[in-house]
C-alpha cells in the first residue's frame, strides 16, 4: 500500500468543532446559550483555525435530553432563536470559510413528536407504523428483558392500544421503525429541505441503531438487570441498506461531511459506513477508547483509562481503516467527560497536559473534532448536590445505584462528577467576569468556578496558553499533508506512559511523541530522527531535552518531521 491515503477530500484536511449551543454563548441574556451567542463568536472560531463547526440539536424540544428528544425537525426551538438567525449564521459563517454540520436524530423522536401522538391514537392511526410496536408477553410483561440505555425498561406499555413501544434510551425517547419506507422517505424529505437552506453536512446522531432486525428475542442480563441489545442491533446488516439508499436518495453527487455516531459498532462495520466508494457515509465516531474504564456499574467508577490499552485501541482503528474508511478522531464531547480531567492534570500540569492531549489526538489520522473549551483547558465539573446536575442519564443513575445500597450519595456524585455527561456541559468559559462571559444573566447551569483563571479573555494573547497552542497545531495539520494522509505506524507500543508513533508520508515522515505520565520518563530516540533533515515542528516543553537526551518533562510532547525515508 501506499505511504499516503490517494483519495484527497476536504473533509478529511479539516479540523471540526463541536458546539454544544445552550452552552456555548448567550446572545439574549436569558442564561441559554443561543444562534445569536455563536454568531457573536464566528471571528473567534474562524481566528482558531478550525474548518467546520458542528452544532448540537437546535430544534424544538421538550427538553428531557437537553436536546436530542427532537419535537420537531425542521424548526428551531425559541430559546436558540429562529430560522432566520440560522440561515444568518449560515450566511456568516461561509463568509468567514466555515462550515456548518448540524445534527440528524433519527434513531428515536420525542414522545412529544407529531408522528409519535398521532400514533398513540390507535393500532390502525396513520403514523402506528413509524414507531416499533409490540404485543406483551404471554405473563402480560415486557416483550423481552432489554434494557433502556438511561436506565429501566427498553419497552413502555400503552394502555389505550394495549401494546408496548420500543425505546431504547427512554420512555420519552420512542425508536422509529425504519423498515416502515413512508417513515424513511419522510427523513429524506426533512433532510434535502436543511441541506436546501445550506447546511454543510450531518452528524447522525445513533445512526448505528436504526435497522432493529428481527430478532427481539431475551439476552444476558447485565448488573442492571436488563439485557443490554446495542451491540446485537449495530451487528444488523440492515442498516447499510438503510444508509446506501439515504446516499442515493439524499446525499449522493452533494460535497457535504457525513459522519455517524456508531455506537457498539465493530472494526469492519466501521469499513462499511466509511468505506471509500462513498456509498454510505464519510466516517464514524467509534467508542472503544472512552469504554475502557468502565466496569460492572457502567461508567459510574473512579477508574482511569491505562495508557496501554489506550493506544492498542487507537491503533487498531488507525491501521485497520488505513485505505479502507476514515476515522473522525475526539477525546470528549457533549456526551462524555473532559479527557484533561480522565487523563491530564487538573492542577500545576494543566496546559501541559491539554497541550499534550491536543498533539495527540490531532496528529492522528482522520478528522479531529474539538469540543467547545477544549482549546482552552476547561476541566470537568464537581457537582456536590443532586439539584446541580441536568443530565437525565446522571440523575436516573443517581437515583437507582443511591436507591439499592451500591453507592452512598457522596460516592455517587464524585463518579457522576468523574463521568457525568454534565460535566462536560457546563457554560463555555469566555472571560473571569461573574456569568464567565457566556451569559448577563442567570446560567441554565451552573458555572465553573475555575472560570477564573481559566478563560479565552486570559488566553487570547498569551503566546505560551492552550488556546495559543491549539491555533499552531492547526496550522501543521494544515500545512503538512502527511498529518492527514501519512500512514501511522506506532513506535514502543508496550511502553506504559508514552503514545508515540510515525505518520509516513511519501516526502515526509512526522514523529509525534507524547508523555501521558505527570512525571519526566525516559523514551528511546529513534534512529529514524537521526537525518540532517530532522526539524522541531512543535512542542509544549520550552528548551526540550528529547532530540538530545531522550528524555520527555511531564506531559511533554513533541512533534518532529524528517525527511528520513522508510528503511
Amino acid at each position: 500500500m501506499n505511504k499516503e491515503t490517494e483519495k484527497r477530500d476536504w473533509w478529511k484536511e479539516s479540523v471540526a468543532y463541536q458546539i454544544y449551543p445552550k452552552s456555548f454563548c448567550d446572545g439574549d441574556g436569558d442564561g441559554i446559550g443561543d444562534i445569536c451567542g455563536i454568531i457573536s463568536k464566528l471571528d473567534y472560531l474562524a481566528n482558531l483555525g478550525v474548518d467546520v463547526i458542528w452544532i448540537s440539536p437546535m430544534y424544538p424540544s421538550p427538553g428531557y435530553d437537553n436536546g436530542y428528544d427532537i419535537s420537531d425537525y425542521e424548526s428551531i426551538d425559541p430559546c436558540y432563536g429562529s430560522m432566520e438567525e440560522f440561515e444568518t449564521l449560515l450566511k456568516e459563517a461561509h463568509a468567514r470559510g466555515l462550515k456548518v454540520v448540524i445534527d440528524l436524530v433519527v434513531n428515536h423522536s420525542s414522545d412529544k413528536h407529531p408522528w409519535f401522538l398521532n400514533a398513540l391514537e390507535g393500532r390502525h392511526a396513520a403514523r402506528r407504523e413509524y414507531y416499533i410496536w409490540k404485543d406483551a408477553a404471554p405473563d402480560g410483561g415486557s416483550p423481552n428483558n432489554w434494557g433502556a440505555l438511561f436506565g429501566g425498561s427498553a419497552w413502555t406499555w400503552d394502555e389505550k392500544s394495549g401494546q408496548y413501544y420500543l425505546n431504547l434510551y427512554s420512555p420519552r425517547q420512542p425508536d422509529l421503525n425504519w423498515e416502515n419506507p413512508s417513515l424513511r422517505r419522510e427523513v429524506y424529505e426533512m433532510m434535502r429541505r436543511w441541506l436546501d437552506r445550506g447546511v454543510d453536512g450531518f452528524r447522525m446522531d445513533v445512526i448505528s441503531l436504526i435497522a432493529k432486525g428481527n430478532d427481539f428475542s431475551d439476552g444476558p442480563v447485565g448488573k442492571s438487570g436488563y439485557h443490554d441489545p446495542r451491540a446485537r442491533i449495530a451487528a444488523n446488516p440492515q442498516v447499510h441498506v438503510y444508509l446506501k439508499e439515504m446516499q442515493r436518495e439524499v446525499l449522493g453527487g452533494k460535497n457535504i461531511m457525513t459522519v455517524g455516531e456508531a455506537s457498539a459498532t465493530t472494526l469492519e462495520n466501521a469499513v462499511l459506513f466509511s468505506n471509500e466508494d462513498g456509498s454510505e457515509l464519510n466516517m464514524v465516531f467509534q467508542f472503544e477508547h472512552m469504554d475502557l474504564d468502565g466496569g460492572e456499574t457502567f461508567k459510574w467508577n473512579d477508574r482511569t483509562i491505562p495508557v496501554a490499552a489506550l493506544k492498542a485501541v487507537m491503533t487498531k482503528w488507525q491501521t485497520g481503516l488505513f485505505g479502507r474508511g476514515w476515522n473522525a478522531l475526539f477525546w470528549d464531547n457533549h456526551d462524555q467527560p473532559r479527557m484533561l480531567s480522565r487523563l491530564g492534570d487538573e492542577g500545576d500540569l494543566r496546559e501541559a497536559s491539554a497541550k499534550m492531549l491536543a498533539t495527540c489526538l490531532l496528529m492522528l489520522q482522520g478528522t479531529p473534532f474539538i469540543f467547545q473549551g477544549d482549546e482552552l483547558g476547561m476541566t470537568n465539573m464537581r457537582f456536590t448536590d443532586l439539584a446541580q446536575l441536568r443530565d437525565s442519564e446522571s440523575r436516573n443513575a443517581y437515583e437507582r445505584y443511591t436507591g439499592d445500597g451500591t453507592f452512598t450519595s457522596e460516592q455517587m456524585l464524585h463518579y457522576i462528577s468523574l463521568k457525568s455527561r454534565d460535566t462536560a456541559r457546563i457554560p463555555m468559559q469566555w472571560s473571569g467576569e461573574p456569568g464567565a462571559g457566556f451569559t448577563r444573566g442567570t446560567p441554565w447551569m451552573d458555572i465553573h468556578p475555575n472560570h477564573v483563571y481559566i478563560n479565552a479573555e486570559e488566553q487570547e494573547h498569551r503566546a505560551d496558553s492552550v488556546l495559543s497552542f491549539y491555533k499552531e497545531l492547526i496550522k501543521i495539520r494544515h500545512r503538512h499533508s502527511t498529518a492527514v494522509y501519512g500512514r501511522y505506524e506506532p513506535y514502543e507500543l508496550e511502553n506504559e506512559d508514552v503514545f508515540a508513533y510515525f505518520r509516513v508520508g511519501e516526502e515526509e515522515t512526522l514523529f509525534v511523541c507524547c508523555n501521558f505520565a505527570a512525571t519526566a520518563v525516559t523514551f528511546p530516540v529513534p534512529e529514524r530522527l537521526q537525518s540532517k533533515g530532522t526539524r522541531h515542528l512543535l512542542g509544549n516543553v520550552e528548551g526540550s531535552a528529547y532530540l538530545e537526551e531522550g528524555r520527555l518533562a511531564a506531559y511533554e510532547a513533541v512533534v518532529i518531521s524528517t525527511d528520513a525515508k522508510r528503511p
